[in-house]
């Protein structure tokens, strides 16, 4: 969840670490720090609140020096506050730490530390974790690297670390456990953070810890990288960037989330180009490909998976029962995790996550690897725990997602998956020839699609108007629109802070049309293909309510249009790609309600983007 940032080498560490906060503020925003040595002491600044909060602050420190670390902090132990923020220092003064993850067993080694005369100032389990450091460090008479390694093997949970020992001032200490943490090799200088993100511009090679990794990153000196359990070494694999600077720029618009609404006819094309041959009557996607007969002799799909993701996979259990008859499971991976679930050596799983580094997706593919299943990942970030960790997968190249709703990451997995199905239904037969390549030349053209439907952007900001107050909403979608709407009220609730529900618009009747009144804004997903007649229906109950109706429809409707009280047109296609077009929509309307209530539509309060803790 939180962003760290370390800077070592010959320029200026403050800027860069400052600049690599606020690059990296999607991952957390409710407090922030920074320490900077100045080749005397060290000069530390934290507050609550964001990165600009914290540049304030920090003018009253002197911030020059070519060592520095940072932190932007999503809370997990100890209300948002000054003395909770990172970096957290040792009792002797000496040691400076941030921290990304959740230390399992803190209480123990606090009462503990008590015990042996540690006093502590925060309710962070970040603070004991430095304070074991420094008792190891003092007790063992041992170097920082050592100490740390140490500490380590006796705390459970996840942590991505950066430490600094003032008494070593030309090192920092890296490691991590189920967090992600990256080092930026430039000449001369290093770089440690969350995501490459705050090193784009310095460096184009990287190098990913694995878990149970530490590096030991020394000016002038090589990077030694070793294993936390038995202080062996490892063979740094540095990669090359795929980012750009272009990409984590909000490029003239004003949110991040616009920006990434706006980019998804271009992603879209990303993701399918080099893999999609309509002309050829083609799809070839090397991970699918080298894994066919795991797929076509699969029992069953398992899709795993967190918030957006998982309505991406619900639409994909539409699709790939439709298309290939294998049958679909779709859980929640934070509930799959814990409820003991069947799991045989037949099964395929197939996790999807944005940021590659879920959690919970990450400790249910580590159970399901465990149960012999056949594990195919589906993420965004290339590097990425999850890329690592499955047997094969498929990248979707949205390329960086910075706001913390997702829009082009669903979309860009709804078309993976889509991919895979295609291509599975074409191996099986369960589709006709005629109907596999009208998929591949409709998919072909959803972009531009894609691009129409964006078009609807003023008529959901008249929309957004109306209705910007509302208390509640509900969102009623069938079949494949059905996850739409699911992901339709989350993006509502997610930035602007109405409460609102999706519900499949049959189901409306068994509970939620107590609540529709004359106040009640019901958004329905009703393209002409799928159940039509019968959202139409749904509609006629709502009206006759006084429910306040706002439908998604194919372009040139005259039924549902008499019965709404506003219309958003979008492109016709056929039902099993319509939800890459009711979407954009529900994008809009949810992103110009947020703004006009004056919400952070980047950074919603209490949300991050990368959940790394569970």
């Amino acid at each position: 969840m939180c962003g760290i940032v370390g800077y070592i080498g010959h320029r200026e560490a403050y800027p860069i670490v400052i600049k690599g906060l606020k690059r990296l503020e999607y991952r957390g925003y409710d407090s922030a720090g920074v320490m900077v040595y100045d080749g005397t002491s060290v000069k530390l600044s934290k507050t609550k609140g964001k990165v600009s909060d914290l540049e304030a602050k920090a003018k009253e420190i002197t911030t020059t020096g070519t060592i520095g670390i940072g932190h932007t902090r999503w809370a997990t132990h100890g209300v948002p506050n000054d003395v909770n923020s990172h970096p957290h220092v040792s009792n002797s003064g000496d040691l400076v730490i941030i921290h990304n993850g959740i230390i399992e067993n803190y209480e123990p080694l606090k009462k503990e530390l008590i015990k042996r005369g540690y006093k502590f100032h925060s309710d962070t389990d970040t603070e004991v974790l430095v304070n074991l450091i420094e008792e190891v460090q003092k007790k063992e008479n041992l170097k920082l690297g050592k100490a740390v390694q140490v500490a380590l093997n006796q705390v459970v949970g996840a942590y991505a670390i950066c430490v600094f020992d003032k008494k070593k001032p030309d090192e920092i200490v890296a490691a991590r456990l189920g967090s992600p943490l990256a080092i930026g090799v430039g000449k001369d200088e290093f770089f440690v953070a969350s995501d490459a993100s705050p090193f784009i511009e310095y460096t184009s090679n990287a190098i990913y810890l694995e878990d149970e990794e530490m590096a030991v990153v020394r000016l002038n000196k090589p990077l030694k990288i070793r294993k936390i359990k038995d202080d062996s070494l490892v063979d740094p694999y540095v990669q090359e960037l795929q980012m750009n600077l272009e990409q984590i720029e909000k490029g003239g618009y004003d949110h991040f989330m616009l920006k990434e609404i706006y980019e998804q006819p271009s992603v879209i094309k990303d993701t399918y180009r080099g893999r999609l041959h309509a002309n050829e009557g083609l799809i070839q996607m090397a991970g699918v490909e080298d894994n066919l007969e795991k797929f076509l002799n699969a029992d069953r799909i398992l899709i795993v998976a967190c918030g957006t993701s998982w309505h991406a996979g619900l639409v994909a259990e539409y699709i790939f029962e439709e298309f290939t008859r294998i049958p679909v499971e779709v859980e929640y991976a934070s509930e799959f995790r814990y409820r003991n679930p069947i799991i045989n050596p037949g099964d395929v799983v197939i996790p999807i996550s944005q940021s590659g580094e879920t959690a919970d997706t990450l400790a249910a593919i580590k159970l399901a690897k465990e149960k012999g299943a056949f594990v195919f990942g589906v993420c965004n970030v290339v590097g990425s725990s999850i890329s690592r960790e499955t047997h094969a997968g498929a990248y979707t190249h949205a390329g960086p997602e910075i706001g913390v709703a997702s829009t082009k990451a669903f979309t860009t997995q709804i078309t993976v998956l889509t991919m895979i199905a295609l291509r599975l239904a074409k191996a099986k037969g369960t589709l006709s020839n005629s109907d596999f390549h009208r998929y591949l030349q409709e998919l072909e053209i959803i972009p531009e699609k894609v691009q129409e439907a964006l078009e609807t952007n003023d008529v959901t900001k008249t929309i957004a108007a109306k209705f910007k107050d509302s208390t509640n909403c509900l969102y009623l979608g069938r079949g494949y629109n059905f996850p739409v709407a699911l992901e339709g009220a989350l993006k509502l609730k997610e930035i602007s802070y109405i409460h609102a529900e999706g519900y499949p618009a049959a189901e409306m009747k068994h509970g939620p049309i107590a609540l529709i009144d004359e106040h009640m804004p019901v958004i329905v997903i009703a393209p002409k293909q799928g159940h039509y007649d019968k959202v139409v229906s749904n509609i006629q109950e709502i009206k006759s309510r006084s429910g306040k109706i706002i439908a998604v429809v194919t372009k040139g409707d005259t039924q549902v249009r008499e019965l709404a009280d506003y219309v958003i047109e979008i492109p016709d296609t056929s039902d099993a790609l319509s939800p890459l077009l009711t979407t954009i929509p529900l994008q809009l309307l949810s992103y110009h309600i947020a703004v006009m209530r004056g919400c952070n539509v980047d950074q919603p309060r209490n949300l991050a983007k990368s959940v790394t803790v569970e």
